[in-house]
């Protein structure tokens, strides 16, 4: 047991970047653990403060003259702070990393902004007093003060601002009143606004038989405490958000709060305003890109009670509620819902420890769920629903898949089909709108030497460049640019060229094959701005363009009912990602493409263009048939031992030396290989698919079992490896992060 524990003096946001040392007292010895909230004598008076114990440890860098004791710890206390702080302990213990990392994750707030106020002028005298005194005033001397208390005859409370703007009344006018007992100056808070609010939803549609079934049931075995997460496979256009409203307004009816998660920022436009006319202004948003007065301002009302429902992406998960009654995680399938820095949890696995922790609904729905959270369903852990019917009778688009190889063969060196192109001028004509999309950002592709297959990497990456209009070539990792040789470096062949064209070449394209045609182009290079994002949507939502090109940022959860032609470009694209989840990815972003198409009384079609036309994933994506696509791609991951029937655990190893990294890992693998009892597969340590990233070498240890609860103990075992390593070579410069099933390849 360490002697010392670090403790943060409170949980509010910036004071989590200075935890403080205490000794530990004999009584408390035994007994002290991370987490624990404790009482600490603080400065110079020793006043006691509360403290979170965030470590405890064997040394401190102060002698022990200058240090203070715990004063004791604090039971019972279960308070907004401790229960953020026993997720962040949980987070730890189950993904790896230090507590005060997994602070700094649980707080979405991290830094404390200045409250904006207005002051009310509220009429404290009877109107009848009022008027006795208007009269009784000499209108040439007190003009102002006559000004000021006509209003108020008028009007109960009036802002300052417009008191001392429209009504030219003074500072001192208004104190003179206040002294005389005419009028009280209260001071309000203003929240900052995350969000412009509009009319465009109707605020309640009626449920379906099938609707109103899936929230019946759900409610119905709450009632009977069978708390087990629904699933909500719902075809796309079924009418699942309307089931999620249904769910919220009887919780929120029972005076508790809803989380709302949804997979992209994109989505915040559509969804918010669709629950703001449900719920008016006890709904808000909380993603990255608000600013930091916007995200304190959201923080603050939840906190305060004034919010019951939060929306937005993984990080809403950690929103202060004081009783959160369901958690609703939209397009569950989505890969944005898993950390890509520690702790890497996933907010599916931190969604369901709070749902089981506060007694509340977990709902997670989709046209296309996640091969894991369908095979909950089949062992029972989660319920599943299903939707089959589009809201409204509206039908599924027809779907065509388009053989590029054979149009290639027929003379066609273009970019779209001839099917392609012919649907779009169809519904350019009929004054309907389509939506393209391919799985790529930039003018092209990697730059490839055809004579000798040189390709242009990044020198401080081990991946390929990609060329933008601006002539230059950037790294989409470390953000490197540099320009286009002319000739290639390696045998000075005048052919180097880009392959592969991307959303900004094809958006040139398209306006030379269709001028007339209104084109808005939505990617990462045209979102850059926290409102890009809903000015682009809504001018397409308003009819402003006949053609929405984009990323797959386009197509996920989208509602445009004079939609009816999708076309999929380059769909198999990320069929060649080295990752075992290359072919459910596929299914699933050409099944939610598909899904754009057709969503009103107009029927809709989708053109599939491929180069693989006879792949499952794409054949029964064009059938709908998710079904059959689960039951072959689960086939494929029994064979090969990959989730969800296998856990998996990477260890990643940084470092700035790529011997160094390795040996590390080397050392790391033996400790494991040498546990008692049962030992797991491993395999490496190996160099990581990019071995090479922003000048740091990248190592993989990867570990494979049925059991997490065995990858958790492989988990700590690295983990104490690791410190003892450190101790004695404090100079050692590697770092090591835990991904447990990882959604993308390392």
């Amino acid at each position: 047991m360490g002697r010392y524990a670090s403790v943060i003096i409170d949980i509010a946001l910036e004071k989590l970047d200075k935890p403080f040392t205490y000794m530990i007292p004999d009584e408390l010895m035994d007994r002290l653990e991370e987490g624990m909230e404790v009482s600490i004598p603080f400065g110079r008076g020793n006043t006691l403060r509360k403290g979170y114990v965030v470590a405890i440890n064997d040394r401190a860098a102060l002698p022990d003259d200058k240090l203070k004791y715990i004063s004791s710890v604090n039971e019972g206390s279960v308070n907004i702070e401790g229960r953020t702080l026993a997720l962040a302990a949980w987070m730890k213990k189950n993904y790896g990393g230090t507590l005060i990392g997994a602070m700094r994750t649980v707080l979405p707030v991290k830094k404390k902004m200045k409250e904006l106020t207005f002051k009310l002028i509220k009429r404290q005298a009877q109107p009848e007093r009022l008027i006795r005194e208007v009269q009784g005033l000499n209108p040439l001397r007190y003009a102002a003060r006559i000004r000021l208390y006509k209003a108020l005859i008028l009007s109960e409370e009036l802002p300052e601002d417009m008191i001392k703007d429209k009504l030219n009344v003074s500072a001192a006018v208004l104190k003179t009143a206040q002294k005389d007992g005419f009028i009280t100056i209260e001071s309000i808070r203003r929240y900052r606004a995350p969000v412009a609010k509009s009319g465009r939803y109707s605020e309640k549609t009626t449920l379906n038989e099938e609707q109103q079934a899936v929230v019946d049931e759900i409610l119905n075995a709450r009632d009977r405490g069978d708390l087990r997460p629904a699933l909500i496979h719902g075809v796309t256009g079924s009418g699942k958000t309307e089931v999620y409203l249904e769910l919220i307004e009887k919780v929120v009816s029972e005076g508790r709060q809803a989380i709302v998660l949804i997979p992209e920022i994109s989505l915040t436009f559509q969804t918010l305003m669709r629950f703001y006319a449900r719920f008016k202004d006890r709904v808000s948003v909380m993603h990255s890109k608000l600013s930091e007065g916007e995200r304190y301002d959201q923080y603050e009302r939840a906190k305060n009670g004034e919010l019951d429902i939060i929306i937005g992406p993984r990080s809403a998960l950690f929103i202060p509620f004081a009783d959160p009654g369901i958690i609703i995680i939209d397009e569950e399938h989505e890969l944005s819902y898993k950390s890509e820095k520690m702790p890497k949890y996933h907010a599916r696995e931190v969604a369901a420890y709070l749902a089981e922790r506060e007694k509340a609904l977990l709902v997670l729905g989709s046209a296309t769920p996640s091969i894991e959270s369908y095979h909950k369903t089949q062992e029972d852990e989660y319920r599943l629903f299903s939707l089959k019917t589009r809201y409204g009778k509206a039908e599924l688009p027809k779907v065509y898949i388009e053989d590029m190889r054979a149009e290639l063969k027929s003379g066609n060196k273009g970019f779209l089909s001839r099917r392609l192109s012919s649907l779009i001028t169809e519904r350019m004509l009929k004054g309907e709108q389509s939506m393209l999309f391919i799985n790529r950002r930039g003018i092209a592709g990697f730059i490839s030497c055809r004579s000798c297959g040189f390709v242009v990497n990044c020198p401080h990456c081990s991946v390929s460049m990609t060329e933008h209009r601006d002539g230059l070539l950037h790294c989409h990792y470390c953000g490197h640019t540099q320009p286009k040789p002319k000739l290639c470096p390696k045998c000075g062949s005048k052919y180097i060229a880009g392959f592969k064209a991307g959303t900004e070449k094809m958006e040139s394209e398209l306006k030379k094959l269709y001028p007339s045609a209104r084109i808005l182009r939505m990617d990462a290079d045209t979102t850059k701005n926290k409102d890009d994002y809903d000015r682009i949507l809504s001018s397409f939502a308003d009819g402003e363009a006949d053609i929405l090109l984009g990323t797959q940022m386009i197509v996920k959860g989208h509602d445009f009912p004079n939609v009816t032609l999708v076309g999929a470009l380059a769909a198999d694209m990320s069929l060649n990602l080295s990752d075992y989840h290359s072919a459910e990815r596929t299914f699933q972003l050409l099944a939610q493409a598909a899904g754009r198409a057709g969503r009103a009384q107009k029927p809709g079609e989708v053109v599939i263009q491929t180069y693989n036309p006879e792949h499952y994933a794409i054949t029964l994506a064009a059938q709908h048939d998710y079904e059959s696509f689960y039951e072959q791609e689960l086939s494929y991951r029994e064979l090969a031992d990959f989730p969800p029937v296998c856990h998996m655990l990477t260890m990643q190893f940084y470092s700035s030396d790529a011997e160094a990294g390795m040996e590390r890992a080397g050392r790391i693998a033996q400790a494991i290989s040498s546990m008692e009892g049962e030992v797991p597969e491993l395999i490496g340590p190996a160099e990581a698919l990019i071995g090479k990233l922003k000048d740091t070498y990248r190592t993989g240890l990867y570990v494979r079992h049925k059991d997490i609860a065995l990858l958790h103990r492989v988990k700590d075992i690295a983990e104490e490896t690791e410190a003892e390593l450190n101790m004695m070579d404090a100079s050692a410069d590697v770092m090591l992060q835990f991904d447990f099933d990882p959604v993308n390849s390392f």
